[in-house]
Formats: structure tokens, sequence, C-alpha cells
């Protein structure tokens, strides 16, 4: 047990550094001008569920967007702390249903173990609240027909918040200038995920497929949502999958690689994630996007320009004149707003219900029909008076 509560303490440590990362690498003067005032408070909010650091993210938006966070609960005192160190105006709820109960509370986010999302979101929904919750929002394939059951009947948001296109200003400025025709029409996507796997600092949950869902199903569900977005797809088809464990065989649960590719009524595309980043690399991961449209690409890199500019948000963009930097600083990330909006005024400015399960089912189906990749048997072969080991 002691183990279990210093792996997530270290687990959380690290994803809040890992979140956290861009706005560390940005000048400080610039971050402050990107963080605006908090809109005054119009919905009060919850949370449930702490198990990834990407919580404070999704917190945070929610706050920026004009919500009054009032109550926390997580079965993990550690967790607890951690949280209410930073939200100190979270009130300690003494279980889930004290904070279902409140019918003052509107909505409720959640970044608990994966597998245990979904059947949150429904307990949430079922008791006329919304819910927005950290990627994979959902398992499943089952849980994904039970989810948007109940949530036909309640008409009540379930939200998952891919933060790589929701939180990254390059990436929302991207969606801005496709939308405006910068590159024409899109053709194609390709989404690279690459992580840092930290193996010191994972909870057990994280090597175990059932409960994270598998490679494709967690970290790339970014990408799928992704490509979805760029290419405006309303349907969408896997070509082909494969996902493996190629590298850690100690861990039988961990997929550490997987890839796919992607047919919609709006484009193509490409998804690549592993937990390969070197340390030698400053970032957890060189996440990118490329866009390809029939007049130029955007190029996007995330968490890092291995060619030399400093932080985060890097956008590229080349079109039939030039090939040019895009400068996204102070550029806004409306999500919070927009989802606090919703929950108001029962829209989907934020994300539309169809797209959110659409891209879950994409992914879903990507992991369910992926091809087994195994790990190559390794060979020595002498050249030129050197012993060099290989794969085959």
């Amino acid at each position: 047990m002691a183990n279990e509560r210093k792996g997530r303490r270290e687990f959380l440590k690290s994803s809040v550094g890992t979140a956290g990362l861009a706005w560390a690498s940005i000048r400080p003067a610039a971050a402050a001008a990107q963080t605006p005032a908090p809109r005054p408070a119009r919905l009060r909010f919850a949370a449930v569920g702490l198990n990834h650091g990407h919580i404070y993210g999704q917190t945070q938006a929610v706050i920026g967007g004009g919500g009054e966070l009032v109550w926390v609960y997580a079965k993990e005192p550690d967790l607890v702390a951690a949280f209410t160190k930073r939200f100190p105006q979270a009130r300690l709820a003494r279980g889930e249903q004290e904070i279902l109960d409140d019918g003052s509370v509107k909505l409720v986010v959640s970044a608990s173990i994966p597998d245990e999302r979904a059947p949150l979101g429904l307990r949430v929904m079922r008791h006329g609240k919304d819910f927005m919750v950290d990627k994979p929002g959902i398992t499943t394939l089952e849980q994904l027909a039970e989810v948007r059951r109940v949530q036909a009947e309640t008409r009540r948001i379930y939200s998952i918040l891919y933060s790589e296109r929701l939180e990254n200003r390059a990436t929302v400025k991207a969606g801005e200038l496709v939308r405006a025709g910068a590159i024409g029409r899109v053709l194609q996507t390709i989404g690279l995920g690459p992580h840092r796997l930290n193996l010191k600092s994972r909870p057990a949950w994280f090597f175990e497929r059932e409960r994270y869902g598998g490679i494709l199903c967690d970290i790339g569900s970014h990408q799928f949502d992704q490509f979805l977005f760029f290419t405006g797809s309303k349907r969408a088809d896997v070509v082909a999958s494969q996902a493996g464990n190629l590298h850690h065989p100690q861990y039988a649960g961990l997929e550490d690689f997987g890839d796919a590719m992607l047919s919609g009524d709006g484009g193509s595309g490409y998804v690549r994630v592993d937990w390969f980043t070197p340390d030698g690399l400053s970032t957890w991961g060189d996440g990118r996007l490329t866009v390809l449209g029939t007049d130029g690409f955007i190029e996007i890199r995330k968490n890092v320009d291995i060619g030399g500019r400093a932080g985060g948000n890097h956008l590229f963009l080349v079109d039939q004149k030039e090939t040019r930097y895009v400068d996204v600083t102070g550029q806004p990330l409306p999500y919070g707003e927009q989802l606090v909006d919703d929950v108001l005024n029962r829209t989907e400015t934020a994300m539309s219900q169809e797209h959110c399960f659409l891209a879950t089912e994409v992914a879903l189906k990507a992991q369910r029909d992926a091809r087994l990749l195994t790990r190559p048997a390794a060979t020595s072969r002498p050249v030129d008076g050197l012993t060099l080991t290989a794969s085959r």
C-alpha cells in the first residue's frame, strides 16, 4: 500500500509537470499575457476522481470559463491533498453521492482511472448533471453503447477533453487557419503522439490493459480526434491498425507502440503513438501534427522545436507563396468558456456530442481490430570486424 501511494505521488508529480511544461517554457511576460482573468462564476462544479494530472488543466479550464469549484472527492487521500493545495476553495465531500445529490452542482469533471470514467459519467448524467472527462473517456465499445444510450435519454453533455487539440494554442490556431482556407481543402492528417514512459512514476493500473484500454484507445485518442476535426469527417473507417509491446516484456499488460490508417468522408489520416521518447529530449514527447491541403500544409510541433526555438506551440505554414512561422502568443483557448456556455445554454459550441462519440468509436475500433505486433528476435552478425546486434 505504501508503494502504491508513493507511485501515485510520483505519477501525479510527473503528470502535473508534463501538463505545465509548455507554460514553463514560455517567457514569463508572454505567459502572463496569455493568461486572461477568469470570468465571473456562472455555475457550480465538482471534481471526482484525480488519478491523472490532467485534472488540473480540466479544472482550470472550467474556472477560466466561469465555473465555481465547490466540491472534490477521490478515494486516495494523497491525491486529494495535492488537489486541495492547488484549489483550496474545493470542499472535500464525504463520498461521491454527496456531490451527485447536490442539485446546485451542474457539471462534474473527472480524471479517474480510465476504465472507471464511463461508469462515473453514467451516474453523473442520471443525476441530471453534465460530465467532462479526461481522455480516454471510454475504454470499451460496450461502455460506449451504454453512454450513448443514457446521453440520448438524459440529454446531458458528455464531453471528453482532448487536450492536444483543445488546450494547445498552436493547434487551436491551426484550426482557425484551416477554416479560413489557408491551405485549401484538407486531404490528410498525420498525427504523432510519442510519450516518455517514466516507469518509476507509473501506478499499477498503467500496466493493466483492461484499465487503460490499450495504447490506441488511450494516447491515440488525441490523434483520432484531430483527424476528424481537421478533415471535417462525419464518418470514418479504420483501414488498418496494429499495436503491441515491442520493448518491455517485463510488463505484460503494456502496449508501447501502435499505429493506424484511417479513411473518412472528409479525408484520410495516419496515427502513430508510442512510449519511446528518449531521456535526452527536453520534454515528454515531440508531439506533431501535419495537416495536408490542396494548396499547402501546416505542421505543428506541440511541445518542442528540435531546430532550436524555445518552448512549445510551434506552427509552420507553407502555402503557394511562402513558408512562414506563425506566432501563437496570446491565442485564446476557448474550450472552457464554451463548455460553461453549453452547460448553461444547452448548446454544442465546445464539441458536438456526435464528434465526441465518433472520435471514441474510431479509437476503440482501431484498438479492437489491431494486428498484434510482437517483439522482433535479435540476431548478431559480423560487419567489418565488428559484431552488430540487429532485429529480424
